[in-house]
């Protein structure tokens, strides 16, 4: 199962209505979209229609019937071009490089006799033909080597032009197919009168450089689709248990509820629940670079390898819960090009520009021919003057001025392991000036660790610490796991446990002694005394534990959730860099303040026990735009409230669903890294279109006002959207550590004050 099938490729909106993605054969440009989208919204029962160029991916949203693809794709080729079920990223980037060779094949073939046609007419114009007869040879072998570049090379782009004028949306291919016969019939004309003051090397350079421009552009979108790559899952064959049976079973044959093997070394290839415990390697989708031991009935994601069993022997059994096309990494793509064609506010300004350009630019030709002739100029400088708006026109910068730098931005981000779900956020997550994040999950591990132990006078910790081990082994309370982190041993020795849910637990050790573990509350009922220094005032924000044996209290343990290792220095990028931030919980204040001391934010930054709406409505009291980064079910109304929502590793569905981007490596260090890829893409972005829109709308008066050779105009031309192009692939050579831009005059966060425990005989700190 590809990414093109249906159920990857539709989604059904809030309204009922359908949103498919197709891909579009056929595009030569910008202008190829925009009237390719334009006809769509006309179509009776579509809502709304985008095309992403760079991609060729349409997005379309409408009734069911509306949308389907037999009711779309009619209307779409008698524009001259196809649309098509999604593509899957192997066909991708098989249509790329067969664009490639077919804009190499023309290049060729334009350079090698355009190189002849500009040889000619330098001849000419260089005055080194000792007679007039000679200049005009010259001036017929310079046109006689222009017609295989301009009849065979520039075909694309008449095709492209004349589909664009069926559509009522003349573009750049318009501007340049008339610039090119312009250049020919007025050269022709020339000729015919006796003149060796020849244009034909001005259509040749049109379309030499502008199928450079193409190339350098259609490598761009190949890189691009690195981004992709990085999700992608290979499609393979997989174990599937039956009856004690392993039998070989194509990966899209594999149904719900179904049991499969993993060898050792070999990729989960489908989402599930482990039937089996073992060590996974997660590189490949959480960034981790130590294998993780995952237990019996824990999900696991496709794309995590299967290291062994830990000595135990025998494959990575589990029950499959998402099949091919629906798993995690399947959807998680699937979402990145479906958001990658909504266009943000500059790529709508973008286009906009571009649309009004090419009719303005026709018209200014129009005129420009009869007001020269009028004014004075003679025929043949009128007409280069025409020429030359029509040369100049052509917005190829200003229609690729934004998508390539989203583009390049996107890609940028992934691979710095953040998951762009909606590449549009971009523009909004460069203005973002308040940065919120979620407690437990998010900022924290979501393990508790001891932070502090109390033990009786005279008690021994290593022995302490080797019955607790034992002692919890097989509990599965949540404090369980950083009990048995804090304590060691590896005893085999039996236990009995009588549990009461909640509140404790009664441990008989082999040798008949007892423990008595749980809240104070519990132990008093047990009729344990619990004596008044048995408790640290310090810790009082921290998850108490207490041990007591037949002489009574024993022990006071105090856990907390862990920040994130990289929480401090992330947090300290963000307030150096003048953002406001918040720490939004729904826990007790204790914790709150405790984890706000630990990772630098002030008491007045650290906001508790909030409900999902009280979160919602501080976030929309924060200086806008807001970013919110949150794990849990209850933080979806916080990811819709902010501007831009961000998931992290180990987030929930649901919050996944609301985010615009997820981080794919543990911690919020992804956070800084996306919102300085953000701000380097939006400062492209807007380099490139005030450079494209300057450059248009400066050609366009010179060339009214003076005489510019057409010539000179091309290449003023090319250099435009060259120049955009090379700019924009500066995000992709981008350090990933480079220094931050000053976003504002940094807020401080004064520390809370540490309260360290006093020292005494029975107070252990941990280790």
């Amino acid at each position: 199962m590809t990414l093109s099938d249906a159920s990857a490729t539709h989604a059904a909106q809030p309204d009922g209505l359908e949103a498919p993605l197709y891909t579009l054969h056929g595009m030569w440009c910008t202008s190829c979209a925009l009237a390719v989208e334009g006809a769509l919204k006309q179509q009776p029962g579509v809502l709304d229609a985008s095309v992403h160029y760079p991609t060729a991916t349409v997005w379309v949203k409408g009734e069911p019937d509306a949308t389907a693809l037999d009711a779309l794709a009619p209307n779409v080729a008698r524009l001259g071009y196809r649309l098509a079920p999604l593509e899957d990223l192997q066909d991708a980037h098989a249509r790329l490089e067969q664009e490639s060779r077919y804009l190499t094949l023309r290049l060729i073939v334009g350079s090698v006799f355009g190189m002849w046609t500009m040889l000619a007419s330098l001849l000419i114009y260089a005055g080194a033909m000792p007679t007039a007869a000679l200049e005009s040879v010259l001036a017929w072998v310079s046109g006689a080597f222009a017609i295989p570049v301009v009849s065979y090379a520039g075909l694309p782009f008449y095709r492209a032009g004349w589909r664009t004028l069926r559509a009522r949306r003349p573009g750049m291919d318009v501007l340049v197919s008339l610039g090119v016969l312009g250049a020919v019939v007025v050269s022709l004309g020339l000729l015919w009168r006796g003149s060796v003051e020849v244009y034909f090397d001005t259509a040749v350079m049109l379309i030499v450089l502008l199928l450079v421009g193409r190339l350098v552009e259609t490598l761009c979108r190949q890189r691009g689709l690195k981004a992709f790559d990085a999700l992608a899952l290979p499609d393979t064959s997989v174990q599937v248990l039956h009856q004690g049976q392993v039998q070989e079973t194509a990966i899209e044959e594999v149904t719900l509820g179904q049991q499969i093997a993993v060898a050792p070394g070999d990729t989960v290839p489908l989402d599930g629940t482990l039937e089996t415990d073992g060590w996974l390697d997660t590189a490949t989708l959480s960034g981790e670079s130590q294998p993780r031991f995952v237990g019996a009935g824990q999900p696991v994601y496709a794309g995590c390898r299967f290291m062994g069993r830990g000595g135990q022997g025998g494959s990575l059994e589990l029950t499959v819960t998402a099949t091919a096309g629906q798993r995690r990494m399947d959807k998680l793509c699937d979402q990145m090009r479906r958001f990658q064609t909504q266009k943000g506010e500059l790529h709508t300004l973008a286009e906009r520009f571009a649309a009004w350009l090419s009719p303005a630019a026709l018209v200014l030709a129009a005129v420009t021919l009869p007001i020269a002739w009028l004014m004075g100029v003679g025929w043949d400088e009128a007409s280069v003057r025409a020429l030359s708006v029509l040369v100049v026109a052509c917005p190829c910068a200003v229609g690729l001025a934004v998508p390539l730098a989203s583009l390049a931005g996107s890609s940028q981000a992934t691979q710095q392991g953040i998951a762009l779900r909606d590449p549009a956020a971009l523009e909004v997550l460069a203005k973002v000036r308040s940065v919120a994040f979620d407690k437990t999950g998010t900022l924290t591990q979501g393990q508790h660790r001891v932070l502090h132990a109390m033990l009786r006078e005279g008690a021994d910790d290593a022995g302490f610490r080797l019955q607790l081990a034992v002692a919890v082994r097989q509990s599965e309370h949540p404090l369980a796991n950083g009990l048995r982190h804090w304590a060691s041993g590896t005893s085999r020795d039996q236990v009995e446990v009588h549990e009461t849910p909640g509140a404790g637990q009664t441990i008989t050790f082999a040798d008949g002694h007892t423990w008595w573990l749980g809240s104070n509350a519990w132990l008093a009922q047990q009729g344990k005394e619990i004596p008044a220094d048995a408790k640290h005032p310090a810790y009082g924000f921290a998850s108490e534990v207490l041990v007591a044996d037949e002489q009574g209290w024993l022990a006071t343990l105090y856990l907390a959730d862990q920040p994130v290792p990289d929480a401090q220095a992330t947090l300290a990028q963000l307030q150096s860099a003048g953002y406001v931030l918040a720490l939004i919980s729904g826990d007790r204040q204790g914790p709150v303040q405790w984890l706000g001391q630990r990772v630098g934010l002030s008491r007045e930054a650290c906001y508790a026990q909030r409900s999902p709406e009280a979160k919602a409505r501080l976030l929309e009291a924060l200086p806008s735009p807001t970013l919110y980064v949150g794990d849990g079910v209850n933080d979806t109304l916080s990811l819709a409230a902010a501007a831009v929502g961000v998931a992290p590793l180990h987030a929930s569905d649901a919050a996944r669903e609301g985010a615009a981007a997820q981080l794919l490596s543990p911690g919020i260090a992804g956070v800084a890294r996306l919102l300085r890829v953000a701000q380097r893409t939006r400062r492209i972005m807007v380099q490139n279109l005030l450079l494209s829109a300057l450059y248009n709308t400066l050609a366009l008066g010179l060339v009214v006002t003076m005489a510019i050779p057409p010539l000179i105009a091309v290449l003023a031309m090319a250099a435009s959207s060259l120049s955009v192009t090379l700019n924009a692939a500066r995000l992709t050579w981008a350090e990933p550590d480079a220094p931050w831009p000053t976003h504002g005059s940094p807020t401080p966060h004064p520390a809370a004050e540490h309260v360290a425990p006093p020292s005494a005989d029975r107070s252990r700190p941990t280790a």
